[in-house]
């Protein structure tokens, strides 16, 4: 069958416009509490949003691994991770350059032990703990928001 020169430009086109998506790792802080299940939100650098502890993938760290590290660094949290992801999320992240990248974000869980007084990050981000509700309804992403709501 031939196809037709707009199926031909469509073809060559599409491809140069589709971004691959970019891997990050995020940690997903529960613990629970008297007035039931609680996650730990962390506030973003630049914009001071409502997320999760996240980053990219790390050498020699396993994927939950570098979400362990993350929720370190963000957070202050000491706990044990689970190795398998309980889900993604996608959002658009603007990199430092102005370019829009796709990333897909996996989520891994984590028990937390204990959280640090003094931590990497303590100067450049706000942590708090927020019923599982109130942690979904406060972020921006909506496969965030519905992956906190399926817990």
């Amino acid at each position: 069958m031939k196809s037709t020169p707009l199926q031909t430009l469509r073809s060559l086109i599409e491809p140069v416009l589709r971004q691959p998506e970019f891997i990050q790792v995020a940690a997903l802080c529960l613990r629970d509490d008297k007035a039931g299940r609680e996650v730990l939100m962390v506030t973003s650098r630049r914009t001071g949003r409502w997320v999760l502890p996240k980053g990219w993938p790390m050498k020699r760290r396993t994927l939950a691994g570098a979400a362990q590290q993350e929720a370190w660094e963000e957070a202050g949290v000491i706990g044990r991770v689970d190795e398998t992801p309980i889900g993604y999320y996608s959002y658009q992240k603007r990199h430092r350059t102005g370019l829009m990248l796709a990333c897909r974000v996996e989520v891994f869980r984590l028990e937390v032990a204990h959280l640090a007084r003094d931590w990497p990050e303590k100067k450049k981000r706000k942590r708090r703990w927020m019923p599982i509700e109130a942690a979904a309804t406060a972020v921006d992403e909506p496969e965030l928001a519905a992956l906190l709501r399926a817990l």
